[in-house]
């Protein structure tokens, strides 16, 4: 520590030196970090949600067995320098290991609000402090407070097999929802889980777009009523939105996916009349496709009547165009008339885009045949 004091006063001593001879705007050179620690960067997104840690990656160079409880001190140390209070390590090399969030987000199941933090780790043999810390821009853990925290939690650290020579941060066990951002170094790998209530910050951040230049199309609109729709959740605002994406002047567009997303949404709330009417005009703007696809999705909720109607409807709007003579081969299938079913079937092989649709029709005529399920 006496030779980095005196490597300091150097330092302070050739800026003012410098200082004689150069002009006010001079700027010094990009070197690489001090000491080899290399700069680094990893980001992982969790829904909307952008997590970015930014630090420095120390070697062991031949130190191994010599980093934690040594090189790494246990718990909070007199650095020896700034305001001589213990302090814990500073997570990496060099600068303060920064991360930072875009939403809030929960550590170890406690919150966090969205922000930038300084990234601070008390070691010790059996667990570890992980401390985010308001403070994200003094260098490495000098100047730390803990009046500075935002948060602190309590991980274990875990023994790894090979030893890592460069400190890295990483994002493993990732789900929809979470991931745990691990540091490994050396044969240490210290984790703490990240999690985020995607759906809501979803919700918050479609509200925040639809505000903008976004919210004058139909599609943007129809869109957030869509993602709640498939996710049951915030449906009466989701209705809002539908209307907006069929009825709002200069923006909404009457067509089958506005139209069918609010007779869904209705449906999930309990308005099965209000429901049916909206579908019912939903269908009058379905092309070949949507209709179809409609179709299948009616045989998914085993409303195989109801179904057939559907494909029946799409074959006369569309004068059997491809691949309505598909649909009216299933539709039949689901009331149990296999002789129109093959019928259709036979139809649509003839009609087949492609060698591997004609193979997929030929499976299905050998199974309606059968009298196999097909749907």
């Amino acid at each position: 520590m006496q030779k980095i004091r005196q490597l300091y006063g150097l330092f302070l001593s050739l800026l003012w030196l410098l200082g004689s001879f150069l002009p006010v705007s001079a700027q010094f050179l990009t070197v690489p970090p001090n000491g080899g620690n290399k700069k680094a960067t990893v980001g992982e997104r969790i829904g909307v949600t952008d997590i970015m840690v930014e630090y420095h990656r120390p070697g062991v160079k031949g130190r191994e067995g010599k980093i934690w409880g040594q090189l790494v001190p246990y718990g909070f140390t007199d650095l020896g320098f700034g305001p001589r209070k213990p302090a814990p390590w500073r997570a990496g090399a060099n600068e303060n290991t920064i991360i930072s969030f875009s939403t809030d987000v929960k550590i170890e199941g406690r919150d966090l609000p969205a922000g930038t933090y300084g990234l601070h780790i008390a070691v010790y043999e059996r667990e570890c402090t992980v401390i985010f810390s308001k403070n994200h821009t003094a260098w490495g853990s000098y100047f730390y407070k803990e009046s500075d925290d935002a948060l602190r939690v309590q991980v274990r650290q875990e023994g790894q097999e090979r030893s890592v020579e460069w400190l890295k941060y990483e994002f493993i066990d990732q789900t929809e929802n979470a991931a745990t951002l691990a540091l490994f170094w050396e044969r240490w790998k210290i984790p703490f889980k990240i999690e985020v209530d995607v759906q809501k910050q979803v919700i918050n951040s479609m509200r925040r777009e639809l505000e903008s230049d976004k919210g004058f199309v139909w599609q943007t609109w129809y869109q957030a009523a869509d993602y709640c729709l498939q996710y049951n959740t915030n449906l009466n605002e989701a209705l809002q939105w539908a209307e907006v994406a069929v009825n709002a002047p200069y923006v909404g567009e009457k067509n089958f996916l506005t139209l069918s997303t609010k007779a869904n949404i209705l449906k999930k709330l309990g308005k099965n009349v209000d429901s049916e009417v909206v579908m019912k005009e939903a269908l009058t703007y379905g092309n070949a496709v949507e209709l179809h696809t409609y179709g299948r999705q009616l045989i998914a909720e085993k409303k195989g009547k109801e179904a057939l109607e559907v494909f029946k409807l799409n074959a006369q709007k569309n004068n059997g165009a491809w691949p309505t003579n598909v649909g009216l081969a299933r539709g039949y299938a689901a009331v149990g008339d296999y002789t129109n079913a093959i019928k259709y079937a036979k139809l649509a092989k003839a009609q087949a885009p492609s060698p591997q649709e004609g193979a997929n029709l030929d499976e299905l005529i050998k199974k309606l045949q059968n009298k196999e399920p097909v749907n």
